[in-house]
């Protein structure tokens, strides 16, 4: 009986994977380019956040991604290329989380001096043999790009053998700064406190590489953040080790970081990104895992569908709970003051919960 409940749900699988993502139609960059600051450009909130507090009024932040937006599948638009060509930093996360920044940084403003940094340099990665759905073709599609200029390069006349080396030199130091994608590598660094420390430390270091004059105001902030993640480092080890259950099972594959650094074990509905179609095999050895372990909840996140998860938990007889990845926040939470501190305590009272 459960088996043949499930395989019909899973006929309604294409249905529910086309309403999986949540977009934001016309929902508008935060900011905008300030004369007379430092102007710093990122790409997702948690770099936003910690970037915002460690810079404190001595910069201008300016967050491409907009609220209630899930940043897989966003990319940018033209008046993030002109904000971004004017700033003097661009901090991006790194690791294949922004498959479309090389593109993006080849069409920035020639004469632009914007600084890339991806902010997650320095963790010790997870790797994945799953393609992760990130790039969706960026980076193939700038080399292809760059392999074909190359080539119609080739065969142009000695007077544009210049202006080629000239753009290939340009292109090709982008594509150094931003070599740290991979397909292969799980993204979803900051979700874990300790990864969250070394990224924020990677964004101090930029602001004072990008504005020495302001070193002393950059290293007192992050200062005060580093101890209040070291806190939230300390508290996760010190519950979580407490627990008798280890095992969780979300929405999408974006808990890597968080399970192995504090002893879980993560079983995954969807893949590194959430819009993966996940096979009907795949959903049934999920539904006897969550059986067989006496597994009480499945996670699901506020900024994708939680179909798939509803729809297994109802299989499996039993209730789903938020677990935020803190990739954005919804507009809700923005108006009510949250911030990645208190979202990682709310996600640490639910383990609490599920996990007993």
């Amino acid at each position: 009986m459960f088996f043949t409940g499930l395989n019909k749900k899973l006929l309604l699988m294409p249905a529910l994977l086309a309403l999986l993502v949540l977009t934001a139609c016309g929902a508008k960059t935060s900011g905008s380019i300030v004369e007379g600051k430092v102007n710093v450009v990122t790409t997702f909130y948690p770099i936003y956040e910690f970037t915002s507090e460690i810079g404190g009024d001595d910069i201008n932040a300016i967050n491409l991604l907009p609220v209630g937006v899930e940043p897989h599948d966003w990319t940018p638009r033209s008046q993030d290329i002109i904000n971004t060509s004017k700033s003097q930093l661009f901090l991006y996360n790194g690791a294949g989380l922004e498959g479309w920044v090389p593109n993006f940084l080849k069409s920035l403003d020639k004469g632009s001096e914007v600084k890339a940094v991806a902010v997650s340099e320095g963790v010790d990665y997870i790797m994945t043999d799953e393609d992760d759905g990130h790039n969706h073709g960026g980076e193939a599609h700038a080399e292809d790009e760059h392999a074909e200029e190359a080539h119609e390069h080739e065969h142009t006349e000695d007077e544009h053998a210049e202006e080629a080396h000239a753009e290939e030199e340009h292109a090709d130091n982008h594509a150094e700064e931003a070599a740290g994608d991979s397909l292969h590598t799980d993204p979803h660094t900051w979700v874990s406190p300790k990864s969250a420390l070394i990224m924020a430390e990677n964004i101090k270091n930029s602001l004072i590489a990008a504005d020495p004059e302001h070193e002393a105001g950059y290293e007192e902030r992050y200062s005060k953040l580093a101890d209040r993640l070291q806190a939230l480092d300390s508290k996760f080890e010190t519950e979580l080790a407490k627990l008798p259950n280890k095992e969780i099972v979300v929405s999408h594959q974006a808990f890597a970081y968080l399970a192995r650094d504090y002893g879980l074990s993560q079983h995954a509905i969807m893949g590194l990104s959430p819009d993966a179609e996940p096979r009907g095999q795949d959903l049934v050895n999920l539904a006897n895992l969550v059986k067989d372990e006496g597994i009480k909840y499945i996670f699901f996140e506020e900024l994708v569908s939680d179909k798939l998860a509803k729809t297994l938990a109802a299989e499996a007889g039993v209730e789903t709970m938020v677990l935020n990845p803190v990739e954005g926040l919804t507009e809700a939470q923005e108006k009510n003051g949250d911030n990645y501190f208190t979202l990682m305590e709310k996600n640490l009272q639910n383990l609490i919960l599920a996990l007993q």
